[in-house]
């Protein structure tokens, strides 16, 4: 699928252009400030060849997509110009109560997201420099290297600038504006006067001496207070007028008020949250780094990691150092770990492909195919990778590792960011966690047969349905070892298994039955809390789990019946089998039984019956769709 047509997809999903409030992307995945996330259409999302996964971290929502997000992104807002990270005529949100922090934090990654590229473009040539140096390749000080330099500072050095642009188009205000705003408090005139020994005051107002170079919490906060003042001042002003006195007006309130207040709040704030965490990252130590190391993960998967940004580039700046990088490396490299230990452990070998190539890629600084593909699937290799970071997280932290610019990569490729002193503890860290990763979860081993994987499989188009032998206390029971897999032998048809609303197969939320991966048939809603078979036959299989059931007609005809979507995490838990695999049975004897209002209150009840030799017959179709009752005749399949 082209990446316009993918972008096209994923806007229907979501609700549409009228459901989206904005949308920008980070490395890896799309995030969406929806207006309801109830509209958003999962299903469908996880259909598309690109879409590795969704994720929603606090209201956000997000869509993994992986290597190609900036392409899928270009091409949504090629088409959609309005959705890139705009405010402007899109109507509030629900009136739902939202976490203040998540929120601050939220509007922190909008703001920083964007920036990134450039952000860690010049991270990475700095961390080549001082690589070069360090290994005699290049002399500080030529021309080259001062011009090669210069490419590197000239991003930090004028940060507000950038931060002023995308803080702008997050709060919905004027982004040349934002860039006078930022320029006032940038021009050498202003360091200069700043920067004096005498004394600065506006109208008699002091002024207190900030440096605005490279600061991040000062532009911003101005910005989030100049989208208020510029729009206050846009509703009072003549619309013959706006065009020259809202800019105007705007700058002449915003540069002295921050110069005055908001440059020095923002300062303070800014140094108090550095402070805060940088003592504990030097204090902590040991303890630290293993409570972060361990939770790594799980502050990147809810997007946290972004709103530390502004104060890894203030310890960069200051420092000349930050130490909360070098985390973020480490529990990449966990998750790789992890990754390669379920290659090590896994039987099927397109899982064993699958677990080798998200091992790479997350050592490569791209781990959402590994961490969502793969560790957290089979949750045990997640555990896994959470040990592998913490074990090397609490290295890093009792030595001192550092990062000494931010590259924007967590992975091999991002190496020269921690070319430094510190540099050998760093990578001890990193290949720390690789390997206790990889041990535990060869240690830890897998499921594969979670998520009905296994199971299903064996009933997939083409593939043998005899089971191993399974003993009965069923007295009508056989020995389904025995039966073999006959071609059918006449036209069949099978009575509706369940009352309630039979529904399209491709109705059903799981691309494995909505797709007919396991064969066509058709699919139900029931209102009552009983299956009865829908052919005279044999059981074939009843899952462990007692939320399916395989039965073969007499005339070769074989249904898979799923209760629900996702039910087999209940375990068995609400369901009750009456039958066991191997006995007989008639079209209307009862097979399972299951408690329908609990499990709808957490699982999707929509039950799926295939026809998973669809192969055999020329024809399989819904007889009947709509309001049924079980007994009816609901589906045909003809030779």
């Amino acid at each position: 699928m082209k990446h316009q047509e993918t972008a096209q997809e994923i806007i229907k999903a979501v609700g549409g252009t009228n459901n989206i409030n904005s949308v920008y992307h980070c490395v890896t995945r799309l995030r969406f400030d929806l207006k309801s996330n109830d509209k958003v259409d999962n299903g469908s999302l996880k259909k598309l060849d690109k879409v590795m996964g969704t994720n929603i971290s606090g209201d956000q929502f997000q869509v993994i997509i992986g290597n190609d997000v900036a392409k899928v992104f270009d091409a949504m807002v090629k088409e959609h110009p309005a959705i890139q990270q705009s405010t402007e005529n899109k109507e509030p949100k629900s009136d739902k109560k939202q976490n203040v922090v998540l929120k601050i934090f939220e509007t922190i990654a909008g703001v920083f997201a964007p920036m990134l590229p450039a952000i860690t473009a010049a991270g990475m040539l700095k961390g080549l420099l001082a690589l070069f140096v360090s290994l005699g390749w290049m002399s500080a000080g030529t021309d080259t290297y001062r011009i090669l330099s210069a490419i590197g500072d000239g991003v930090f050095h004028y940060l507000p600038l950038l931060i002023a642009v995308s803080a702008a188009r997050k709060f919905g205000s004027n982004p040349f504006v934002a860039i006078a705003l930022g320029t006032a408090l940038m021009v050498p005139d202003m360091t200069e006067l700043l920067n004096g020994k005498q004394a600065v005051a506006f109208l008699g107002i002091p002024v207190t001496a900030v440096t605005y170079a490279s600061s991040v919490i000062p532009i911003l906060l101005a910005v989030w207070l100049m989208s208020y003042v510029e729009k206050w001042v846009d509703r009072v002003i003549p619309a013959a007028l706006k065009l020259l006195l809202v800019p105007l007006i705007t700058l002449l309130v915003m540069v002295p008020v921050t110069l005055i207040a908001i440059g020095p709040l923002g300062t303070f704030v800014g140094n108090g949250l550095s402070g805060g965490i940088n003592w504990l990252l030097n204090e902590g130590g040991l303890i630290a780094g293993i409570v972060l190391g361990g939770a790594m993960a799980l502050i990147i998967m809810t997007g946290m990691h972004y709103a530390l940004v502004p104060i890894i580039l203030s310890n960069i700046a200051t420092l000349g150092f930050d130490k909360f990088l070098p985390l973020t490396f480490i529990s990449n490299m966990g998750q790789a770990g992890a990754t390669l230990g379920v290659f090590f452990r896994a039987k099927d070998e397109k899982l064993k492909t699958v677990a080798l190539s998200t091992s790479f890629t997350a050592l490569m600084g791209v781990t959402e195919p590994a961490m969502y593909g793969v560790n957290m699937k089979y949750k045990k290799p997640f555990a896994a990778a959470m040990i592998g970071s913490a074990v090397g997280g609490g290295f890093a932290l009792a030595f001192g590792a550092k990062a000494y610019v931010l590259a924007g990569n967590g992975g091999l490729p991002g190496l020269p960011s921690l070319v430094g002193e510190m540099f050998w503890y760093s990578l001890s860290g990193m290949a720390l966690a690789f390997v206790v990763g990889a041990i535990m979860s060869t240690i830890f081993g897998i499921k594969e047969e979670e998520g009905d994987a296994e199971a299903l499989a064996q009933f997939s188009p083409g593939a043998s349905t005899a089971p191993a032998k399974v003993a009965s206390s069923d007295a009508a029971s056989v020995n389904v070892d025995d039966m073999g897999a006959p071609e059918p032998t006449s036209d069949a048809v099978a009575v509706a298994p369940m009352t309630g609303k039979s529904i399209p197969l491709k109705e059903v939320n799981d691309p494995t039955f909505g797709d007919e991966l396991m064969g066509k048939g058709v699919a139900f809603v029931p209102t009552v809390g009983e299956l009865v078979s829908p052919v005279t036959g044999t059981i074939m299989n009843v899952f462990k789990t007692k939320h399916a059931i395989v039965v073969r007609s007499d005339n070769g005809m074989e249904l898979l019946i799923h209760v629900g979507i996702n039910t087999v995490k209940l375990r068995g838990q609400y369901f009750d089998a009456h039958v066991a695999t191997g006995a007989r049975v008639q079209a209307g004897d009862k097979l399972l039984t299951f408690e329908l209002a609990e499990i709808a209150k957490e699982y999707d009840i929509t039950t799926a019956m295939v026809v998973t030799n669809t192969a055999d017959y020329k024809e399989v179709l819904p007889v009947k769709l709509g309001e049924i009752t079980m007994g009816e005749d609901v589906l045909k399949a003809e030779i």
